[in-house]
């Protein structure tokens, strides 16, 4: 089930969001945030939203989405997402993936840009280009992956028109 993030849920999303910055390879948040920060960070205010997937009462994953610049680009989406480390692999990202583009059409978006998908989370990449994503750019070396050194991010656009 996917709904609505409440502040109640934030030590399960917490836990995510810290295992996910601390492992540094999808996510260029300092990883000396507190969890506070972290909150202020990840929650949206409207016109954007943070969801929750929920699972037998288990915070599986978690997404935010809204507007990708004020004013003159309002019109383009972004969104973030992060799963859990035992839920990668069961279509818990597709799912958030897929509310996230059904949401944006109903808010009346016409795209949805990610502005850095890390070019070695190759199931990140894949999913969103899945989805209908395109890679419309990358930046070299613009992240220092723990793992990999310096890879690029790309810039995902879909469009909704």
């Amino acid at each position: 089930m996917i709904r609505e993030a409440r502040p109640d849920d934030w030590a399960e999303i917490w836990q995510v969001f810290d295992a996910i910055v601390q492992d540094g390879e999808t996510y260029a948040y300092p990883t000396d945030l507190t969890s506070e920060q972290a909150q202020r960070l990840w929650f949206e205010q409207p016109p954007a939203r943070t969801v929750v997937l929920e699972e037998h009462g288990s915070i599986l994953g978690t997404a935010k989405m809204g507007p990708n610049k004020p004013s003159y680009g309002a019109h383009i989406g972004t969104a973030s997402f992060m799963v859990s480390d035992a839920a990668r692999g069961q279509g818990v990202g597709r799912q958030l993936g897929e509310h996230v583009i059904t949401w944006h059409r109903e808010q009346g978006f016409r795209g949805i840009q990610f502005n850095a998908v890390v070019e070695s989370n190759t199931a990140a990449v894949n999913l969103w280009s899945d989805l209908g994503f395109e890679i419309i750019g990358t930046v070299p070396g613009a992240f220092r992956s723990r793992r990999h050194g310096y890879v690029g991010l790309h810039v995902m656009f879909l469009d909704l028109t």
